[in-house]
């Protein structure tokens, strides 16, 4: 079984998926659907379902001895390449599995860092990825590897201890051991690496203090770079699989003349999205950390529509945004098949939009909603400054409506309206005596 996991991905490799849920969790028949689409996106070519409901988890094989050899018949009869669990296995287990089954095991979080392997196109996304690949990987070498012997030791005289040299002969240092250490190493070099670009992008958002930040938020596939594009014209890749966009992209949004916002798309969500990689992905999520509204876009044409908006809010919960302002969107209405799905989630969540960001239905209602939380209450102001102030100029037009311009030699009055929302950033601009006017 040496070879059988010297290549974790599983692209043109035909699978068996393997559900082992604990009795009493709230199980449904359909929990595979997730793991199909992960599996599909992966490049793997789904042969087989088998789902088994287990009362305690084995230690040594998580589901029993006697359903993996019932498993390695079904992988030697569908002439499988790969066992994909939707849970989470042990090292320890896997190896057994493996011996067992005679095929690759993976679990759900090896295949969704796969996913994310194959996704990342930026550096940053390829070094995030890395770290989490390497943070899961790290406490599993002690039983994941067959090659842990020793390389160097009391056999001086011989091949292996003539490669550690005068000095390395002893008790000898496990193969193990070497791995840790550059594996611990390439870890530490990655978190340095990324804390640099960590503090570039919050130096980049900071800069954004007095701007009003918009974050798409929702679980992967729900449709927030199609939402981008059509809001934005932002040319954001756009792909019908799970994960398609890795990277967060920010441009700048005209809800209407005088009211200029900032957009930001994310990472989609998954449930159980493996711990490294919120951790890893911490940066990129900061846009949603410190945006002033989210919009959390969720698929509603999906009939697990719930248990993926559970899903989002718990990664949210995660990286403390589940107390943000947010406006539901529920996205895809020109493909909803069960209308009874909608009406629940419209039911539960009174203020939700329906939309379709493919037609570009109720796209308008999308701008009036975020107006209207873009302004709060609309004041008016008059604001003197000198002549080469043209900063303040540029912000009143950026973010109010400017209702009377006096120009003299050495003034300009501005009358504008604008968001209270905007006061205290206005009045911080130097150079400008502001006052709020009664209407």
């Amino acid at each position: 079984m040496e070879k059988v996991r010297e290549q974790l991905q599983v692209r043109k490799e035909r699978a068996i998926l393997v559900g082992a849920p604990l009795r009493g969790n709230g199980f449904k028949g359909d929990n595979l659907v997730e793991l199909t689409a992960l599996a599909e996106t992966a490049g793997a070519i789904v042969v087989d379902r088998f789902i088994q409901k287990v009362t305690r988890i084995t230690p040594g094989t998580y589901i029993g001895r006697g359903k993996a050899e019932t498993l390695r018949d079904r992988v030697s009869h569908f002439k499988a390449d790969v066992v994909i669990f939707d849970n989470d296995l042990s090292p320890g287990q896997i190896r057994e599995l493996e011996k067992i089954i005679s095929a690759k095991v993976l679990d759900r979080s090896e295949l969704i860092l796969d996913i994310f392997a194959t996704r990342a196109r930026t550096r940053q996304a390829r070094l995030q990825v890395e770290l989490a690949q390497l943070q899961y990987t790290y406490p599993r070498l002690t039983r994941m590897w067959s090659h842990l012997d020793t390389v160097t030791g009391a056999a001086g005289a011989g091949a292996v201890g003539a490669a550690g040299g005068i000095g390395t002969r002893g008790t000898g240092e496990k193969q193990l051991e070497i791995d840790r250490r550059i594996v611990s190493r390439r870890i530490t070099e990655l978190k340095r690496e990324l804390a640099g670009i960590d503090k570039r992008k919050l130096r980049e958002i900071a800069g954004r203090k007095d701007m009003f930040k918009i974050c798409l938020v929702g679980y992967t596939n729900a449709g927030k770079s199609t939402l981008m594009n059509a809001l934005t014209d932002a040319g954001v890749f756009v792909e019908d699989r799970l994960f398609a966009t890795l990277d967060t992209r920010t441009r700048k949004w005209i809800v209407e003349a005088g009211a200029e916002v900032l957009l930001s798309d994310t990472v989609g969500f998954v449930s159980n999205l493996p711990h490294h990689l919120v951790a890893s992905f911490k940066a990129t999520l900061e846009e949603a950390v410190n945006a002033d509204l989210l919009l959390h876009v969720v698929d509603a044409s999906n009939e697990n529509l719930f248990e993926q908006m559970e899903s989002v809010k718990t990664v949210l919960t995660e990286i403390g945004c589940d107390k943000k302002d947010t406006i539901v969107l529920l996205n895809k209405a020109d493909a909803i098949r069960n209308i009874s799905v909608l009406e629940s989630a419209q039911t539960i969540h009174p203020d939700a939009i329906c939309i379709s960001a493919r037609t570009g239905m109720n796209l308008d209602i999308v701008a009036q909603r975020v107006l209207a939380r873009y302004r709060g209450r609309e004041i008016r102001v008059r604001v003197e400054s000198t002549p080469g102030n043209g900063r303040l100029q540029s912000f009143l037009r950026a973010h109010g409506k400017v209702t009377r311009e006096e120009y003299g030699e050495d003034k300009v009055v501005l009358e504008a309206r604008l968001g209270a929302a905007q006061l205290p950033a206005l009045k911080k601009l130097n150079g400008a005596a502001v006052t709020v006017l009664e209407d």
